[in-house]
């Protein structure tokens, strides 16, 4: 055990990793309580530090004087994802089947977004999960696959019509999903807090930046980094990274290629991997 590192968990937020010689060195000061919860590689779930057998001298449940460990601060560092070239291919494939076919559109959403939240990896947030259940906003999904048909209907006006629509719609996708975000089976305590005027106004921005060719790539991470700022109930600050030259030239490369079609897979997998690589967690400074 002397090898292990171990999480903390306390006033709703995760510590760590410590080595276990600090660990000891937390209990003997009596910063670490019986009741405080820990979690450490190997164990299935969070468990109170005094059930852990040869962890604390004394008898399970006894009180210790002091607080919890101060925190040493969250370490920071970009985000990346762990995804299979024909995982991610297939998976993407069965959601815009679903979606075509509207009614099997909430269950397939659900099952994408749990799989990518599974195989994102962030700096000491470990084994992370999605809590979000079909049943919360289905009709969120059934109006959005409806509304993808009344992109090929020919009528230009029902198409700028349903642009604020949709607009609203993915404010509360993405608020419902910054909510059910766990690590290691524990409930994170976050949500966007952005408007809804405010998301629908940047939606339409984006719709209208696409006149200019090329604009809207500077649009798009504007609007990426106005979300990471009204994300709440982290320690840490979510920064987006990438410019929107970056953003420009690789969804241009993305584009291009794909119409030779057998490139696609590859494609698909090298723009996730660098998006998810331009977020990254720092310490907040206020």
């Amino acid at each position: 055990m002397s090898d292990r590192s171990w999480f903390l968990a306390f006033d709703g937020q995760q510590h760590g990793p410590y080595p276990e010689g600090q660990l000891r060195q937390f209990i003997a000061e009596g910063r670490i309580t019986a009741d405080t919860l820990v979690w450490t590689e190997g164990m299935a779930d969070w468990q109170n530090a005094g059930d852990i057998p040869g962890l604390f001298a004394g008898p399970p449940g006894l009180p210790h004087s002091g607080g919890p460990p101060a925190a040493a601060g969250y370490g920071g560092g970009p985000l990346s994802i762990d995804i299979g070239l024909w995982d991610l291919l297939g998976r993407g494939l069965l959601f815009a089947i679903g979606f075509l076919l509207v009614i099997p559109a909430p269950w397939v959403a659900r099952s994408l977004y749990g799989w990518m939240i599974s195989r994102l990896r962030v700096p000491e947030r470990p084994n992370l999960g999605f809590t979000g259940q079909v049943g919360d906003i289905w009709y969120v999904f059934v109006v959005m696959a409806l509304l993808s048909y009344v992109e090929f209907s020919g009528i230009a006006y029902l198409r700028y019509i349903i642009i604020p629509v949709e607009g609203y719609l993915s404010w509360m996708l993405l608020r419902w999903i910054a909510a059910n975000f766990s690590s290691n089976g524990r409930q994170l305590p976050m949500a966007f807090d952005g408007s809804a005027l405010t998301y629908v106004g940047w939606h339409v921005l984006i719709a209208l930046s696409f006149v200019t060719i090329v604009g809207w790539a500077w649009v798009v991470t504007a609007w990426t980094r106005w979300i990471c700022r009204n994300v709440s109930g982290t320690r840490r600050e979510i920064l987006f990274n990438a410019t929107g030259l970056e953003m420009l030239w690789r969804s241009l490369v993305f584009g291009l290629a794909s119409l030779l079609i057998i490139p696609i897979p590859w494609l698909l997998r090298w723009y996730t991997v660098w998006y998810v690589s331009q977020f990254e967690l720092v310490e907040r400074t206020a």
